[in-house]
C-alpha cells in the first residue's frame, strides 16, 4: 500500500466500520489482518464483528434468491432451466448473475425437464409438392401473418394408441394460431387447424409452409390454403432443419406435457393440450427468442 499516515487517515474519515471491514477483507491476501486493523484504527473484534455480519448478509441473499428460484421453478411446473429463471428473478427486482443460479439450482437439486422423445416417422406424399421451399429456413419475419408453419405430431395414449395434434404457429410471435387433436391423421385434421387461422387474421400473402405430407399436399388442403389468399412453400424432402420451430414446439410440448401428466385418455389429452397451448404456452410460456416474454405479452410489445 503507498499511502501516507494522511492518506489511511482520509480513508478512515470516509468509511465506517463495515466497509473498513471489507476492505481489510479485500487487502488481506497481500497484508497481515492485524497490521490493516493498526493502521485504519479499527479494534480486531470491531473487524471480526462486521466479518461475521457481512457473511450473514451473504446467506441471508443466499436463501433469498433460493426461495425465489424455488418459487419460480414450482410456479412454472418444473420447467424451467437456469436462463429463463435467472431472466425472471431480474425481471422482479431480484439481481444475480446467471452462475449464482445455476449454482443455487444444483445445490436445490433443480433442473429443467428433460426427456427423450419418441418420434415415428411421418407418413411422406408421393407425388410433388404444389409449390418450392420458399422460406428456405430463413425463419425471421418483421410483422405477424408473414410466416407461417404447420406440422402433425403423434401422441400415445392408453384407450386409442396413436392419436394426432396438427398445429400452425406463427413465426413473427410463436403464437400456435391453429390446433386440431384427432384420433386420425386425414387432411381433415390439417383443415381444422388451418380455418383457425383467419379467425381473426388477414392471411393475404402469409407463406404457409409444412413438409410434404400428404395431408398438406391434398387438393383440399392446397385449395383452402389459396381462398385464405396465402402462399404455399413446402419443406424439400427428408429435411426436418426445414420446419424447425414447429418440430421444436411439437418437442417441448410432449417434455412439458404428454411425458409429465401421462394422459390416458383422448378426451383427457384434448383437455390437456387445450390448458397447454392456449391457457400456459401461448399467453404465459416465456422464451429466449421473445426476450423471455411470452408470445401474447410480445405481441402487446410490438403492436
Amino acid at each position: 500500500m503507498c499511502y501516507s499516515k494522511k492518506g489511511f487517515d482520509n480513508i478512515r474519515e470516509k468509511l465506517d466500520d463495515t466497509k473498513i471491514t471489507d476492505l481489510i477483507k479485500q487487502l488481506k491476501p497481500k497484508y497481515s489482518q492485524e497490521k490493516m486493523c493498526k493502521i485504519f484504527k479499527i479494534s480486531r473484534a470491531t473487524y471480526y464483528f462486521n466479518l461475521n455480519k457481512t457473511t450473514t448478509k451473504t446467506q441471508e441473499r443466499y436463501e433469498l434468491l433460493s426461495s425465489q428460484i424455488k418459487r419460480i421453478y414450482e410456479e412454472n411446473s418444473k420447467i424451467y432451466g437456469a436462463p429463463k429463471i435467472h431472466a425472471i428473478l431480474n425481471r422482479e427486482g431480484y439481481p444475480a448473475s446467471i452462475k449464482l443460479v445455476q449454482r443455487i439450482m444444483r445445490a436445490l437439486g433443480l433442473s429443467s425437464i428433460t426427456r427423450k422423445k419418441y418420434k415415428p416417422q411421418t407418413i411422406k406424399s408421393k407425388v410433388e409438392a404444389p409449390a418450392s421451399n420458399l422460406l428456405k429456413q430463413d425463419f425471421s419475419t418483421t410483422s405477424t401473418n408473414e410466416k407461417i408453419v404447420g406440422d402433425i405430431t403423434y401422441i400415445y395414449t392408453k384407450d386409442f394408441g396413436w392419436t394426432y395434434l396438427a398445429s400452425f404457429m406463427d413465426l413473427h410471435t410463436n403464437e400456435i394460431k391453429g390446433w386440431e387433436y384427432s384420433t386420425t391423421m386425414t387432411t381433415d385434421i390439417v383443415l381444422k387447424a388451418l380455418s383457425k387461422l383467419n379467425l381473426n387474421s388477414d392471411l393475404t400473402g402469409c407463406i404457409i409452409h409444412t413438409d410434404q405430407g400428404s395431408q398438406y399436399t391434398s387438393k383440399d388442403y392446397v385449395a383452402k390454403v389459396k381462398d385464405l389468399g396465402a402462399t404455399l412453400s413446402y419443406s424439400r424432402k427428408g429435411n426436418p432443419y426445414d420446419n424447425a420451430p414447429i418440430e421444436s414446439f411439437h418437442s417441448v410440448l410432449k417434455k412439458e406435457l404428454i411425458y409429465q401428466s401421462k394422459p390416458k385418455t383422448f378426451e383427457e389429452t384434448k383437455k390437456s393440450l387445450f390448458k397447454y397451448i392456449e391457457g400456459w404456452y401461448n399467453n404465459h410460456r416465456i422464451q429466449k427468442k421473445l426476450g423471455y416474454l411470452s408470445p401474447a405479452d410480445y405481441q402487446k410489445q410490438v403492436a
